[in-house]
This record gives structure tokens, sequence and C-alpha cells, in this order.
């Protein structure tokens, strides 16, 4: 067997390995092809559910959610997406023509004014149409910039993205150093989620990596003071937000999770640290109707048996399915094959997976087709 495959793939849970002699998992060939399989049919059903106009992709977000966070979860489907897009090109390089095709594609429905249409209802301005200025639109230029970004660092030769991905990059940039802290809120309450936050410095650090040190010291100075001046005493983990005040808002379990999963892409050892402290933190096995349930908690100090938030979901047993499908992505970075087989296990038990012609899906992405593109770019969360 070829170890530096083997060491190379990120993708495969627990059960698709056996033990070796000396109690190193192994893969053997049909598992690893069971997995391919699983990931490129989710990614065939999701690409023609997200990849399409962009009033129809609006139309496949849960109607109670109205505009604003309708259109949010509509943008969080194609920048998760193509997350996943670019870690399936690099899993496996025979599907890098079609990723890049459809990373192109996505790039295009992402910069559409009727998917940015949620961020000019809170800031009363395009996005796009006032780069130069110094306020505001955090939230869409950094998921934009991010989704541009993974199409060139798979390999996207087109150029008709690079000034739109140059200007996102530099007013985030801008913005970032013009801020009281360093912080950007996501919408005009003046509240900084880190999650969000997260996401511009990842936009950074990507445009870095294929341009070289632009705004290097933008990104080593923010994450310093992540490790310095924003951790929560009693767990050790990034808080969940700033208020408008500056004053932080304790972890919640979806929010330690994402940011977790965005840390793993600038800064595995930072990340790794908050991995273990989101999992000591937040981890929770409880018996749900019956069923032994393995996932993430949202909340450090109650469980409600059921509620809904707008970032979480529904919320059952105090389980929070954002941050359970979020943890996967960490788990699969960091080769926790035990724990992502167990998320996995759940996230089925909760979704009930569909398969038809070539193509497979949680039946619970009909409701809420962000879960599915989650899910997949965590699942798929490989080295570069």
């Amino acid at each position: 067997m070829n170890h530096d495959i083997l060491t190379s793939v990120t993708s495969l849970p627990l059960h698709l390995f056996i033990k070796s002699g000396d109690n190193v998992p192994i893969r053997t060939e049909s598992s690893w092809e069971e997995e391919k399989t699983e990931i490129l049919e989710r990614a065939n059903w999701l690409c023609d559910k997200v990849i399409t106009e962009p009033k129809k992709l609006l139309k496949e977000m849960p109607s109670f959610l109205g505009e604003e966070y309708g259109g949010q979860w509509a943008i969080y489907s194609c920048a998760m997406l193509s997350a996943a897009l670019l870690n399936i090109s690099r899993l496996y390089p025979e599907e890098l023509p079609q990723c890049l095709n459809r990373l192109e594609k996505l790039v295009e429905v992402t910069m559409s004014p009727e998917i940015r249409h949620y961020d000019t209802i809170a800031w009363k301005k395009d996005a796009l149409e006032t780069l130069p200025g110094k306020r505001g639109h955090m939230t869409y230029l950094s998921l934009l910039a991010w989704t541009i970004g993974n199409y060139k660092l798979a390999g996207g030769t087109s150029t008709t993205f690079d000034e739109l991905f140059q200007s996102c990059c530099e007013a985030l940039n801008r913005r970032t150093l013009e801020s009281k802290n360093l912080c950007l809120p996501s919408f005009p309450n003046g509240i900084v989620f880190f999650p969000d936050m997260l996401v511009t410095i990842v936009a950074l650090h990507h445009h870095d990596l294929l341009y070289g040190d632009c705004y290097g010291e933008t990104v080593e100075r923010w994450l310093e003071k992540a490790k310095t001046e924003w951790i929560h005493p009693n767990t050790g983990l990034l808080l969940a937000e700033l208020n408008k005040n500056s004053v932080g808002r304790a972890p919640r379990g979806s929010y330690g999770a994402l940011s977790t999963y965005y840390l793993s892409l600038i800064d595995p050892d930072f990340a790794h640290q908050q991995y273990g402290k989101m999992m000591q933190t937040f981890a929770k096995e409880d018996d749900v109707a019956g069923k032994t349930v393995f996932g993430i908690k949202e909340y450090l100090r109650k469980s409600p048996a059921m509620t809904f938030d707008y970032d979480a979901g529904p919320i059952i047993s105090g389980f929070s399915p954002s941050g359970t499908a979020w943890a996967i992505g960490s788990a699969t970075f960091f080769e926790d094959w035990e724990t992502r087989s167990r998320l996995l296990r759940t996230g089925e038990m909760a979704g009930g997976t569909v398969r038809r012609k070539g193509k497979q899906h949680y039946r619970l992405s009909q409701f809420a087709l962000v879960g599915e593109a989650v899910v997949l770019a965590m699942r798929t969360n490989t080295h570069p």
C-alpha cells in the first residue's frame, strides 16, 4: 500500500478502516471507493441545486426565513460548496476539470445582484458599488472573495474575477485596519461575529497564497489578538462575538465549531488547540428518542428540549445541528477518525440519505440545502 496516499487522504471515517498488527488504521480499496462515490454523488446533487439561476436558488431557502436570512443561507450554500469543490479537486485530481467548471459558474452565482441582495437590505447600499468606501458589507465581500479564492486555488486560469478579487480583499483589509479592534461587524448593529470575521482572514490569507505577501501582517495581527485578547477564560475558546461596545460573549457550540474549521485553513496549530478545547467543552452523548446520539451541544449552561436558532438550526435535547456538522471539518482535518465517524452517524440518523440515479443527499437538505453543502465541505476538509 502507498503510505503517501494514506496520509494525504483525510476524508475517510473510522468505519472505512481496518486495524493492522501495530494498531495503525489502514484503508481497503473497496472502502476508499465507497467514500469517493458518496462524496461525488453528493456533489452532483448539490451542484444541480446551487449552480442555477440565482432566483431559483433563493426559492430553495425556507420561506419563513424571509429575504435577509434566506439570502444568508443561500450565499453560505454557495461558499461551502466552493470549499467542497476545491477539496474534491485535491482529493481526486481526475475531477479537477469538472470542479473548475463548476467553481467558475459558482462564482458567477455568488456575485449576482440577487444573491447579494440580503446584504443590500441590511446596509441600504450595494456591496460591489461601494467598494472604495469605508463601511460595512463584510459578510458578503468575504464570502465572495473566499469563493473566488477557492476557484483560483484549484487552478482556475480565467482572469474574469481577478480584479474583483483584488478589490474585495483590498476593501476588507483597509476596513479591518481602520476599525478600532481589527474587527468588522457583520451588519449595521455593530456586533462582530467571530466566525464571520474569520472568513475575512481566510480570504486575505488565500490572496497571499496566490499572489505573495500583501496582507500577511493583517492576518498575523488579527490571529495574535484572537489568541491573547478574545479567549474565553473558562473554556480557552475563541469568544462567540463582540458587541458594539467590544464586550465579549461566551462561546457557543456552533460558533466554536465553525471558527475552528476556518482556523484550520490559516493556522493549523491554533486550530488544533481550539479543536481539543471545543470537543472538551461542547461534545455530548445522550439518548434521544431511544437512540444514542453523539454531537455538539449549542450552549454552555442550558440544554433546551427543543428550540430554533437562525444560526444553529433546530436545537433538540441541547444538540446543535450546525455545530455537529461543522465539527466534522476539524475532525477530518486532524484525522480524528473515531470522532468523525460518530458525527457522521449522527448526521445520518438526523438526515437520512436519499440515493437516486447517481446522486445522493440528506432528506433534510430539501428543507435546509445549506446543511448539505456544509457537511460536504467538512467531510472533505483536506490538507493543501
